[in-house]
């Protein structure tokens, strides 16, 4: 028997900052769930991934541009910190550079961790009571509507089997929907979306690092997920330095150095402010990868290769006869100028967007933007400049 769930939203207001730049603002964080498939009454305790509640979203952490300016914190491998999902702890922000990997967000690699983790839990819970559709949402007003298709044994499955299927599942699930979340807030910070209201952020929207930072999270977070001794935040912590390390993560001193070598060509400094000169708008759509942005003439990174990491799909679900579908629905003011960068003057049959359809549209008319600004932008691997470089894999 088919069963209707009620309707559960759980919203958690903190004061906190986010997003590219500091700000300080209230934010929210809620999950919704649809029609529910059979469940087994004999369920006695469900599935969760240790140090995970899917009823409590993750915390907010300042971004930073990676300029060489002021309030612009360097740092080094032994500067990290253990990561802590809510609460604040040893942890630290702030801006490291990777011979392989470019320029790092500390915090947007932590924030994009931390989504994938509780997108991840959501999505297990979801599956643990059968549930058919879900939605949510994160820092911005837009809604994610997510669409799950079961394989047609699922119900048959022994227990155990199910649920390690689901682990693997609620985990490529997390993460395709945290980098999608991340991707989604520079697209609405490039056409004019202001999170505190008052202030653009299109300054930081796609600035150098923020993909690869925020992918380089949700690959922290899916091998965290791997790890059923410890809890999230616990795993987090040596997953994110292998990564750092296996990028060859400098000291602080050479991190500002390579923001001091893009000075005048990667940014600029007017009077109080920082122009942001240099787009990414690499999302992995021209060959399933993000490829950093490195610059070539810091000395202590001479000869270093480009690592790019491959963005996560939801081509994995199909091997275990599972199916999804990701739509989202703006909600906000910049709606009627993102719609008219997809469809011109004509009207859409619904204002609902699919990343996997609307993403390359968008990402199109945002280099024809940048453009037209004459910011330097990349967004597909190959040279930059005389001296950066985006890479090839």
């Amino acid at each position: 028997m088919v069963r209707f769930s009620s309707v559960v939203c759980v919203f958690v207001s903190v004061l906190g900052v986010s997003g590219c730049q500091r700000a300080s603002t209230l934010v929210g964080a809620v999950v919704c769930q649809g029609l529910a498939r059979p469940v087994e009454s004999s369920s006695a305790q469900g599935w969760s991934f240790r140090g995970l509640d899917a009823r409590v979203p993750p915390r907010i952490r300042p971004g930073t541009y990676a300029s060489a300016t002021y309030g612009v914190r360097f740092l080094g491998p032994d500067d990290l910190g253990s990561h802590r999902y809510w609460l604040d702890g040893p942890e630290s922000n702030g801006i490291l550079y990777t011979c392989r990997g470019g320029h790092i967000d500390l915090a947007h690699v932590r924030k994009a961790a931390d989504w994938t983790g509780f997108l991840a839990a959501v999505t297990l819970e979801r599956l643990h009571t059968g549930q058919t559709a879900f939605q949510f949402k994160s820092r911005e007003p837009s809604r994610y509507f997510v669409e799950l298709t079961y394989p047609q044994d699922w119900d048959s499955l022994p227990g155990g089997r199910k649920e390690r299927v689901a682990r693997d599942v609620a985990r490529q699930l997390g993460q395709y929907l945290a980098y999608t979340a991340m991707t989604w807030h520079e697209m609405l910070t490039w056409f004019g979306f202001r999170p505190k209201g008052y202030k653009s952020e299109f300054q930081s929207a796609f600035s150098w690092e923020d993909n690869y930072s925020n992918l380089l999270g949700t690959c922290v977070a899916a091998e965290a997920l791997q790890d059923q001794e410890h809890p999230f935040s616990d795993a987090v912590t040596p997953a994110l330095r292998r990564h750092l390390e296996s990028l060859g993560v400098q000291l602080a001193v050479a991190a500002r150095q390579a923001s001091e070598a893009v000075r005048g060509e990667w940014y600029s400094k007017w009077w109080l402010f920082t122009l942001i000169c240099r787009r990414d708008l690499d999302i992995g759509l021209d060959d399933g990868h993000v490829t950093p942005c490195l610059v070539r003439s810091l000395p202590a990174c001479e000869g270093a290769q480009a690592c790019p990491l491959a963005v996560p799909t939801l081509d994995g679900l199909t091997q275990y006869g599972f199916a999804a579908r990701v739509q989202i629905e703006p909600r906000v003011w910049e709606e009627n100028r993102i719609l008219k960068a997809l469809y011109g003057n004509q009207r859409p049959a619904t204002r609902m967007l699919d990343p996997s359809i609307h993403f390359a549209t968008l990402i199109d008319y945002m280099k024809q933007d940048a453009l037209s600004r004459r910011y330097l932008a990349t967004s597909s691997a190959g040279p930059a400049s005389s001296t950066t470089d985006q890479a090839n894999p």
